[in-house]
């Protein structure tokens, strides 16, 4: 497996597919110069490849469609994440530091989700939940741990604002063979 984009300093996270923007015009916001400084660029979105949509608003709050580790346009694992040796079997592996890392690039894709629909994302006032899916080995139980890398990223950039509920769900598999996906609910003025 490729080392990720957010453990590379000065790597930016870019989802994958033909995008739509979700950047504005004027300058960055006040989130996503925290972004900068942990070296990480907020992507464009990926136009969905099915019927949804990546973000929409109902009242004062967003709530995203799950959001998958794409870096510069591609999902940069696949497989089961596991707390044995990587690559192992013949099936594929990842192993949990990793997956915890591909959880904060979701966890970026979905700040832009939001973006796209409320301009900016100093309008955030709560992440009111994240709910986090990892495709697990069968003898796999790690996934709160896989899930921090999305909630310790939004604590970073949002402060107080990124404290949230959670849900960190094992599953069998995830679209793409993904081996992490994060959706979140965020709450904006």
């Amino acid at each position: 497996m490729s080392t990720p984009a957010s453990a590379v300093p000065g790597a930016s996270a870019v989802s994958g597919a033909p995008a739509h923007s979700s950047a504005g015009t004027g300058a960055s916001s006040a989130v996503e110069q925290r972004l900068a400084e942990l070296g990480l660029t907020l992507p464009e979105v990926a136009i969905p490849v099915a019927a949804y949509v990546p973000a929409v608003i109902s009242g004062n709050h967003v709530y995203t469609s799950g959001q998958l580790p794409f870096i510069n346009g591609k999902l940069e694992a696949t497989g089961k994440v596991s707390s044995g040796t990587e690559g192992a079997s013949d099936e594929a592996t990842v192993s949990p530091e990793a997956a915890k890392q591909y959880a904060a690039v979701c966890a970026v894709n979905a700040l832009a989700a939001v973006k796209s629909v409320i301009g900016d994302l100093d309008r955030i006032t709560r992440i009111v939940k994240v709910v986090g899916f990892v495709s697990s080995d069968p003898s796999f139980t790690g996934q709160p741990g896989v899930i921090n890398g999305a909630s310790e990223l939004l604590g970073k950039v949002l402060g107080d604002a990124g404290q949230h509920a959670r849900s960190a769900v094992g599953v069998a598999v995830l679209p793409l063979d993904s081996p992490v996906e994060v959706e979140l609910i965020a709450e904006f003025a």
